[in-house]
């Protein structure tokens, strides 16, 4: 019976399946919402609407420009009335008519009717002055003088408007100037005259403000518009001849082209110090203050002109220092290491081959440590760098064991870097005077092949540098030789971030910055000699200044060896409490294992292995040619190249490339080139087969010819 009661069955819900995983439908924005949007990025907004210090600077301005107001009116009526005198002396002259009848060579013929014309206008001036005065006098004895100061107001005005100064107008500045110096005010008009000055806009050409001038730091920034077809390229390529317009040195004086969504090829960032950023004293670090750091963060290296902190990111790449010496190179290799001597879980190769003390504190925190320029000490660091290599490759090999989330991308991450049973710390190498193991020449047996232990040296570094980043080895190297004898080429082009300091002359700035970036308007050999640790870093990675910067020029913090001292013992306490002082740090000085075979494995069965190289390197200039060129260097391709092609592909100034062609013995010739137009015009240009001998002399020599040679 009770099985037959009716049972109440749980409700029935209508439902549908949605899938989150597709796009769903933007919620509608409120009108509030979307006005604030419009306002933002509207460009008929003025900026100091969208903005609180461009507000604020707008108002600066317009109290400047009433407190200047009665002295400018004043100014413009003069001019005005200068300007209506010299109108009224060409009339009373007739010098339109006695400028033609000169021109046509019949000045005599016509000196009558001239002289004539003269006296007639002479006449009528006498009669409008008579006429004036007689109604000035009326109109003063019938309504008093408000009518005069009404008229007196209104001519002044028209005066004023007459002697405006006008864009392009000539007979506007003085003929007597007095000393020039940068009076930089409100007033855009003097950055439109230096951009004249420079060459860099035309008589007629105008600049277009995007940010009015604001006082960011010790100095103005302002970022303008070139007119069409003016490049921000050849702005900061001619940055020493604006300085020279602006009246300030050109260390003073910094401009930068505008990328991203906010800026394009015509506009450029100007920023000018009031005076030269780099004359007071340099700062501590601020690695002083802190208790430890964290590796994967980047590192303070210095402070650009406007006061701005740079620092310096290291992890997954690697830095090259060059310098002449004393210039502060191992102060500045020093900043960087003290970053990851304050990380406990960084491990630490130290080679100084100055054999100085600057680095011996850093054999309190090493897992390796080193301090000599004897041959021994360079086979050493071979045994280091192929230890290194083992590393390496061990470590890719365990990451292809490890899943997805662990390592998601063949790279060492912060948390695997920091598991002790990974054993995959981020590990730095940082060898002082580089050039010291490069230019050895001690014979050194690998797998039968005999080489000296400079190359060795060379191709491990090389290695290191392509494959070790994403291992976390990063690699970091000092020099005060940057010449293309001393660090090989293959080897520079894998080094990420560059430093260089003051060196001797554009080509070792080349060496160390890159190819071309002197014509770029970065060149290290224009510091001044009391600039010291101030240079130029070209970073591989986002800086405080923006992660579209090329370079920008860097003076380093202070770091004398008290402060060095102090980091390392701090870096040691930190090791110690975590466990992680290893090597060389802890007096266990093991010699590291090494599998020679694996090596030359890894670099190859080229160039490690004994095989011939190329005795030289070619220069810049050429092995841009070759690169850009190819096949067309051969028997079968061109045989003349026009000047103005190179200079458009190479982006190079005709004068610097005249010059490097010199030095390796090229000469321009003309010949007839047909355009395409079909018109044939004799140019300037270049021989295929005289650049092709050229680089088979370098490759014979093993250096340029010319002025390049030099050591």
């Amino acid at each position: 019976m009770a099985d037959s009661l009716p049972v109440k069955a749980d409700p029935v819900f209508d439902g549908e399946l949605v899938d989150d995983t597709l796009p769903q439908p933007r919620r509608r924005e409120s009108k509030t919402n979307r006005f604030v949007r419009w306002w933002r990025h509207s460009p008929r907004v003025p900026l100091w609407l969208k903005s609180k210090p461009q507000a604020v600077q707008a108002g600066k301005d317009a109290v400047v420009g009433l407190v200047k107001s009665p002295w400018r009116y004043v100014g413009a009526v003069v001019r005005g009335l200068v300007v209506g005198v010299r109108w009224w002396r060409r009339w009373v002259t007739v010098r339109d008519y006695r400028t033609a009848a000169e021109e046509s060579e019949k000045l005599a013929d016509k000196f009558t009717e001239i002289r004539a014309l003269t006296l007639f206008r002479w006449k009528v001036t006498g009669a409008v002055l008579v006429v004036v005065a007689v109604g000035v006098a009326i109109v003063d004895l019938v309504y008093g003088t408000d009518p005069l100061w009404i008229g007196g107001v209104a001519a002044s005005a028209a005066l004023a408007i007459l002697g405006r100064k006008k864009d392009g107008s000539p007979g506007r500045k003085p003929a007597l100037a007095g000393p020039r110096t940068l009076t930089w005010t409100m007033d855009p008009q003097v950055l439109v005259d230096a951009f004249r000055d420079a060459k860099l806009i035309g008589k007629d050409e105008v600049l277009r403000l995007v940010e009015r001038a604001t006082r960011v730091g010790d100095g103005w920034a302002i970022t303008v518009d070139l007119p069409a077809t003016r490049k921000a390229a050849d702005v900061v390529k001619n940055r020493d001849a604006l300085a020279s317009a602006l009246a300030v040195d050109e260390v003073q004086l910094i401009v930068e082209r505008v990328r991203g969504n906010g800026g394009h090829a015509g506009r450029v960032s100007m920023w000018v110090a009031d005076e030269d950023p780099y004359a007071s004293p340099p700062l501590r670090t601020p690695l002083l203050g802190v208790a430890q750091w964290d590796a994967w963060r980047p590192i303070p290296f210095g402070r650009d002109a406007r006061d701005r902190r740079i620092d310096l990111p290291l992890v997954w790449t690697s830095l090259l220092v060059g310098a002449i010496p004393r210039q502060g190179k191992t102060f500045a290799a020093r900043l960087a290491a003290a970053g990851l001597i304050l990380d406990a879980w960084v491990r630490l190769y130290v080679a100084d081959f100055k054999a100085g003390k600057d680095w011996d504190a850093a054999g309190l925190v090493a897992h390796r440590f080193m301090s000599g320029d004897e041959s021994e000490h360079v086979l050493a660091l071979v045994d280091w760098l192929i230890e290194l290599v083992g590393e390496v490759q061990t470590r890719f090999r365990r990451m292809r064991d490890l899943d997805d989330l662990t390592c998601p991308e063949s790279k060492v991450t912060p948390e695997m870097s920091r598991d002790k049973a990974l054993n995959m710390p981020i590990t730095a190498i940082f060898v002082d005077e580089v050039q010291v193991p490069l230019e050895d020449r001690t014979p050194f047996d690998v797998q039968g092949k005999k080489l000296t232990a400079g190359e060795y040296v060379g191709e491990l570094l090389t290695w290191l540098a392509k494959k070790g980043p994403a291992a976390g080895i990063v690699l970091v190297l000092a020099t005060q030789r940057p010449d293309s004898k001393t660090i090989p080429s293959g080897l520079r082009a894998v080094l990420g971030s560059r430093f260089a300091l003051r060196v001797m002359d554009w080509r070792d700035s080349n060496i160390v910055l890159g190819e071309q970036m002197n014509t770029r308007g970065f060149d290290s050999s224009r510091l001044l000699p009391s600039h010291k640790g101030v240079g130029i870093l070209r970073p591989d990675g986002d800086t405080s200044a923006g992660a579209d910067v090329l370079a920008m020029t860097v003076r380093t913090y202070y770091m004398p060896n008290e402060d060095w001292r102090t980091i390392c013992e701090q870096g040691r306490a930190l090791r110690e409490a975590a466990g992680t002082l290893t090597g060389h740090a802890a007096g266990q000085d093991t010699m590291p294992v090494l599998d020679h075979a694996a090596a030359v494995k890894a670099l190859g069965a080229g160039h490690a292995a004994g095989e011939a190289q190329p005795p030289g390197e070619l220069p810049e200039v050429l092995a841009s040619l070759v690169e850009y060129l190819g096949d067309d260097l051969g028997p079968d391709g061109r045989d003349f190249v026009p000047t103005a092609e190179l200079l458009d592909v190479l982006e190079v100034d005709s004068r610097t490339f005249a010059q490097q062609m010199a030095e390796v013995g090229c000469r321009p010739t003309r010949d007839r080139v047909t355009g395409e137009d079909g018109e044939t015009r004799q140019v300037r240009g270049y021989r295929t087969a005289e650049i092709r001998s050229a680089i088979d002399r370098a490759g014979e020599c093993g250096e340029p010819t010319g002025q390049e040679g030099r050591s």
